[in-house]
């Protein structure tokens, strides 16, 4: 999900290419996961956004939630649009390409994120950030995460990416992980939860 830089939505020829490229995603070598780095400055997200994620990654549970927040210069992190893990599914439907299932992955509906990207750039908004939860595992930045954004038909390359995580029915921590331009390389910082 990240190289060819691209700024709108795949077209309808180019989203079947999604699913290709979850399955070059999981034989790509894997890097290091991304920890929190707890001495940078926390990411400051308004409450009523950080209430939605968590409120949606509860109600995911035990599959992980996935979705985009949009938002503006002034606003980065303004409205939460629910997109629907199809992971479970292209599991059930093809095991061997897919080996995981929603429990362990995220697999954005085209069609959820195409029309909430198409919802924010009427509302003079764009996408800042791709959201997922971890369920029974901390707050870090995966392996499989990194390569699916560093693919070239990654619809959102310039987007931050929060990341919740849900231990025993609960929203145990949250980070932001962003991409640092010089080296390219990912970098998490907690976030504080701040006013509207």
């Amino acid at each position: 999900m990240q190289a060819g830089r691209r700024t709108h939505p795949p077209s309808s020829s180019s989203c079947g290419s999604l699913v290709s490229l979850f399955e070059d995603v999981l034989a790509e070598t894997p890097r290091a996961r991304v920890e929190l780095d707890l001495t940078r400055l926390p990411v400051r997200v308004a409450g009523r956004v950080m209430n939605e994620l968590c409120n949606h990654a509860l109600e995911s549970q035990p599959e992980e939630c996935c979705g985009l927040v949009t938002g503006t210069a002034e606003v980065r992190f303004l409205r939460t649009h629910r997109c629907r893990n199809e992971m479970t599914a292209r599991h059930q439907q093809d095991p061997t390409t897919h080996p995981r299932t929603g429990t362990e992955a995220f697999l954005m509906n085209e069609a959820d994120y195409l029309r909430a990207q198409l919802d924010a750039e009427a509302a003079g908004e764009h996408v800042t950030a791709v959201y997922h939860s971890h369920v029974g595992a901390g707050v870090y930045f995966s392996e499989m995460d990194q390569a699916f954004v560093n693919s070239p038909l990654f619809p959102f390359p310039e987007a931050s990416h929060i990341v919740l995580s849900v231990w025993e029915h609960s929203v145990s921590g949250a980070g932001v992980f962003e991409r640092d331009l010089a080296s390219g390389t990912f970098a998490g910082a907690l976030i504080e939860v701040g006013e509207e």
